[in-house]
């Protein structure tokens, strides 16, 4: 840092994410004191802060309830004020004598003696001490790092840094928008008539400015990825329809119109030289999977291989079931590797992949050990792909020259999402079910009554129909997740000796669930019971019932796909939400959605509200940083600018767009999504 910064000072502002001077300018409020005035100890309002000024009168330290340091302070109107310290030190008992002058700030309350303060802010006082002429800002710090400090530094960057505006005149106009340098020192020290909820609530015309120009930064690094992305090479996968017929051909069902439209956009992609980055988007069921076996097809065809990915053994599993159907009949072996699997079957499939004998791999995250070389990798397809990080992606990615990239989700993904953070990818949106879905009905159900649940299921069961019994999320731990399975299971196999039960949790080794699995798709086994390893991948048309136990305790993305394993079929299916009182207020709102709605698009965007884009992209482990000002879920007005803004900046002002993204984006040289 060009301002002289103690080392010490400068690991505590690292805590903050403070790296750059630029980077203090940004270090905003959290809140704000009004020291521009006194208000007389007599019109002092319980619960509002103010400040007071007058002289100690008495001083003591007293030691019932517990020890404490106790002052009367009286102003000019004669009235006092009691200021209480429990935790005090020699030199404020000096500065708190008897005969000092004081202000004191802080929020006034009913004390045992009268009208008291509880550690306030206190300062010396006099005729020669102004009051301040802005409001004070109390910013976020860390342990170490006083009030004080962080507002001599800050102050410092605001005056030796330039900070000129990176908006031209003309836009700045046209949005009506503050100056930046303005904006900054307004929010850093606003004046004493200011509207302060504006302030707190980040309406202020000073806020729009600073959220306007994260998301400008943020829709300029998208764009310029996405140009860069256009000028790399990759191979020319053209579609010479012989297997992607053939598989066509022998499918026992029809493409939907939403299915050709997305293959036909994947199809024209892969046959580009440069390298495909596409997000499929559909919700449960809507039929993804044949879309990435068409693709996988048609990289096959040009005798490139395929590598495709899932978070989870089961649903990597369940890809790899499925997909070795299909191919088989076209000649087309593919091959399986996993963490789970033995050292010599993990070193055979490895050799396979390595020498070109197949053309797919299927697998989880052990494709990327550095062990697995591709002999000519063409197309990566990555399901789930919020559930791994970008490192992740990159591995897989790096065992190719350039591979084109599938990416698809289950979850969708709002619309203001979408826009903010996967601006560099094209989109595909499969928005249509196949037909020959039954509508889901959800009910929501307290655990006192649990026994009519029971009912339902051995009704449901009786009649040739299947179950899930889907057991809690329990904070976080695989060990109690997995006892409380057993302890489910060991339940209702006492509550229903008449019914065939199976159980299905992580801990089994990869042959044992595919085993359960078979069975329950088979028939064999009418009530499935499991953890959250079933919620994406498992088709099984026959289950019309699926019970989710706690549901409570999951979140909306996760009830939606457990709530989709049901409804596959031609029956009428139910999906019953058994949760536990009280609920809490999330908890609550999220039972309403989930209950209220169907659609997967609208359960993201309500979700997105909820918990803000953080948890919905996965992004704490993906290392792409959040937005620090601007909300997506109330500025999507400012986003829409911020998109249009952003390719007329790149097309008409290339020097004002660099100067706009090296200011905001200096500190994150991994911000760009790969």
């Amino acid at each position: 840092m060009p301002l002289k910064i103690p080392p010490v000072t400068q690991s505590k502002f690292a805590k903050l994410g403070i790296r750059t001077p630029f980077d203090l300018v940004l270090h905003l409020p959290l809140r704000y004191e009004d020291e521009t005035k006194i208000t007389r100890v007599a019109d002092l309002v319980p619960g509002e802060s103010a400040q007071v000024e007058g002289e100690i009168i008495h001083s003591e330290v007293m030691y019932r309830p517990r020890r404490s340091l106790v002052c009367q302070l009286q102003d000019d109107s004669g009235d006092i004020l009691y200021l209480r310290f429990l935790n005090f030190y020699p030199s404020q008992q000096k500065q708190l004598a008897v005969g000092k002058k004081i202000r004191a700030l802080g929020e006034p309350r009913m004390g045992f003696f009268g009208d008291e303060m509880v550690h306030p802010k206190c300062r010396v006082a006099g005729e020669s001490i102004p009051l301040k002429q802005a409001l004070t800002p109390v910013y976020p710090t860390t342990a170490g790092l006083p009030q004080p400090t962080l507002t001599k530094y800050i102050h410092a960057a605001l005056t030796e840094l330039e900070l000129d505006d990176t908006l031209p005149e003309s836009i700045l106009q046209r949005l009506r928008l503050p100056e930046f340098a303005s904006s900054v020192k307004l929010l850093h020290q606003p004046p004493p008539n200011i509207d302060e909820n504006a302030l707190l609530e980040r309406a202020h015309p000073a806020w729009m400015r600073i959220k306007f120009d994260e998301l400008l930064a943020q829709q300029l690094s998208m764009r310029v990825h996405y140009r860069e992305r256009s000028q790399r090479v990759a191979p020319k996968l053209v579609a010479h329809n012989n297997l992607t017929d053939g598989l066509l051909k022998d499918l026992p069902f029809a493409l939907t119109g939403a299915q050709k439209k997305v293959w036909h956009e994947i199809s024209n992609d892969l046959a580009r030289p440069h390298p495909m980055q596409r997000l499929l988007q559909g919700d449960v069921g809507s039929g993804k999977t044949v879309v990435a076996a068409l693709a996988a097809l048609q990289a096959i065809e040009n005798g490139y291989q395929v590598a495709f990915m899932a978070p989870t053994e089961i649903l990597a599993e369940q890809h790899f079931l499925k997909l070795r159907d299909w191919l088989k009949p076209l000649g087309i072996e593919p091959v399986w590797l996993s963490g789970s699997l033995k050292k010599k079957d993990k070193t055979a499939a490895a050799e396979r992949i390595a020498s070109g004998d197949t053309m797919l791999a299927i697998g989880t995250h052990a494709l990327f050990q550095t062990s697995v070389e591709f002999k000519k990798l063409g197309l990566v397809i990555v399901d789930e792909q919020h559930k791994f990080g970008v490192q992740q992606r990159l591995a897989l990615r790096g065992k190719g020259t350039e591979p084109h990239q599938l990416m698809m989700s289950a979850t969708p993904i709002p619309r203001t999402l979408a826009m903010s953070y996967y601006a560099d990818l094209d989109v595909s949106v499969i928005d249509e079910l196949p037909p020959g879905r039954t509508p889901i009905v959800t009910k929501l159900v307290s655990d006192a009554r649990r026994e009519e649940v029971f009912e339902r299921v051995r009704a449901a069961c009786m009649e040739g129909r299947q179950a899930y019994w889907v057991c809690p999320l329990i904070d976080e731990s695989e060990a109690l997740q997995l006892q409380t399975a057993l302890e489910t299971y060991a339940t209702l196999t006492q509550i229903f000796p008449e019914l065939r039960i199976g159980l299905a949790h992580g801990k089994l080794s990869s042959a044992e669930k595919a085993q359960t699995m078979a069975a329950f798709k088979g028939g064999e086994l009418q009530l499935l019971v499991a953890t959250t390893v079933i919620e994406v991948g498992v088709d099984v048309p026959n289950a019309s019932l699926m019970v989710i136990d706690h549901a409570e305790r999951m979140g909306l993305a996760q009830l939606h796909q457990l709530r989709g394993r049901v409804g596959r079929g031609a029956a009428e299916s139910m999906c019953v939400l058994l949760f536990q009182q009280p609920l809490s207020e999330l908890a609550r709102a999220r039972l309403k959605i989930i209950f209220e709605n169907t659609d997967g698009f609208e359960i993201a965007q309500q979700d997105l509200r909820l918990r803000g884009p953080g948890e919905l992209l996965g992004a704490r482990q993906s290392g792409v940083p959040m937005l620090r000002f601007a909300d997506l879920g109330e500025d999507d007005k400012l986003l829409d600018k911020a998109r249009d803004i952003a390719d007329e900046m790149l097309r008409d002002f290339p020097q004002e767009a660099q100067a706009h993204l090296q200011r905001w984006m200096a500190n994150e040289p991994d911000y760009l999504r790969t």
